[in-house]
């Protein structure tokens, strides 16, 4: 196989590095922001004495909510624009922060939740402008290039948010859980407890002033309003915006959040199913953001200088089955790591699925978007799924059975909707 052919535009074309830096800032924010949410479910469980399957809603009310608010932040993104929907977007995740350390601090299990809904709101608007401008901001056979740099912000955030959360609020969690399980006096549990919830409240209201500050430099600096190329053609003409490339990439998105999740979010309910003390479990979701880094890094030095972004995406389908076999036939830190090698493989697809499913929306671009991030409610469906079948199935056939048919999928969707049978789809006569 071979790479493309590079052009000379640069990697932004006439466009400059400055939005792209700005992009680049607002997806190392939203890595932050999504990635607590793998320490978290092992935080909930242990200070509202969950179930897996109530810790679980921590990633299910998270991904469900751009199932609920994508189409209507497409709306109020066109209303908006470029500047003043990433600024609204922040405010929300202000919001959102603010209400789930205040509520968690409360020991208002509930109200967390309805927190994470207006952060997911508010990152629901933010992917929504955010992905078409990185695909537009340059030749769109770099795409992959400049989503692959938005990765590296995006996963660097997410190796260091849950090592700050574990090391300033989760640093004691195995102690504190086995204290909360020998005391059998419920006021000094919940002395226990209060006080460990309480060491949230100060990161999260931090990074809630965070978010304010940012949206108000948003909000003033400079950004191009850009608008998306079209493909000449009947179908053009006609106004479809439902083609099959589009159909089937919200398919693909959807199956592609679920695995990120599963091997990102749930890796460290997947080692505790070996035995795996808290204290190392707690730490195993930066390992999957570690692989992912690597994994953008590789993608950005390999596209399209060796290889397309299209061929790469079928060798990522591959050495995601590879590893998912190699997983279920392991066991202990074995199978762990080849969980979290995933990382690697998912960094690779990404970049990929958005740009090949918007290609050709021309004005329908902003509902296309939509759409593809309302597919990220493939984050809440999928896991749950495992927690719920893993009893009768086992963690480690349950999380095979759903990853490996995912990679399959999208395998296929890379062979069937890759530029060039793109081309060839929307070009016939």
């Amino acid at each position: 196989m071979t790479g493309t052919t590079q052009t000379n535009e640069g990697l932004t074309g006439r466009y400059g590095l400055g939005p792209l830096a700005v992009a680049a800032a607002i997806f190392f924010i939203m890595g932050f922001v999504t990635w607590m949410n793998g320490p978290l479910i092992s935080f909930v469980r242990v200070a509202f004495d969950l179930s897996d399957t109530s810790a679980f809603l921590v990633p299910m009310v998270f991904y469900f909510s751009y199932f609920l608010f994508s189409l209507p932040a497409s709306f109020l993104a066109r209303k908006l624009g470029l500047r003043g929907g990433l600024a609204v977007s922040l405010l929300l995740c202000a919001a959102g922060v603010a209400l789930f350390g205040q509520f968690i601090a409360m020991r208002l299990y509930g109200g967390a939740l309805s927190g994470l809904l207006v952060m997911g709101a508010g990152l629901s608007l933010m992917q929504v402008v955010i992905n078409p401008l990185v695909s537009l901001l340059g030749p769109p056979e770099r795409a992959a290039q400049r989503i692959a740099i938005m990765g590296v912000c995006n996963k660097c955030a997410g190796i260091l948010a849950p090592v700050v959360l574990a090391t300033l609020v989760m640093g004691d969690i195995g102690s504190i859980s086995q204290r909360v399980q020998d005391a059998t006096d419920p006021t000094a549990r919940n002395a226990i407890l209060t006080g460990f919830v309480h060491a949230i409240y100060a990161p999260y209201m931090t990074m809630a002033v965070i978010l304010l500050v940012t949206a108000i430099g948003v909000a003033i600096c400079r950004l191009p309003d850009l608008q998306a190329p079209t493909l000449q053609g009947p179908r053009e003409s006609n106004g479809r915006i439902f083609r099959p490339h589009l159909i089937f990439g919200i398919v693909a998105m959807f199956l592609y959040v679920g695995i990120e999740v599963m091997a990102g979010d749930a890796i460290g309910t997947y080692g505790q199913g070996f035995g795996l003390p808290l204290s190392q479990t707690r730490f195993f979701t930066s390992l999957t953001l570690t692989a992912m880094l690597g994994g953008y890094v590789a993608g950005f030095v390999i596209v399209p200088r060796v290889l397309a972004q299209e061929r790469l995406m079928e060798l990522a389908c591959i050495l995601g089955g590879m590893l998912t076999i190699t997983a279920f036939l392991t066991h202990g830190y074995v199978s762990v790591l080849c969980v979290a090698l995933l990382g690697v493989a998912n960094a690779m697809l990404m970049p990929t699925i958005f740009p090949i499913a918007i290609r050709g929306a021309g004005s329908w671009t902003p509902l296309a978007s939509a759409l593809l991030v309302m597919a990220y409610s493939g984050g809440a469906v999928i896991p749950q799924i495992y927690v719920a079948m893993k009893p009768m199935i086992g963690f480690q056939a349950m999380f095979a059975l759903l990853v490996l048919p995912s990679y399959f999928a999208l395998l296929i969707y890379a062979r069937r909707y890759g530029q060039t049978g793109l081309l060839r789809l929307d070009q016939k006569p």
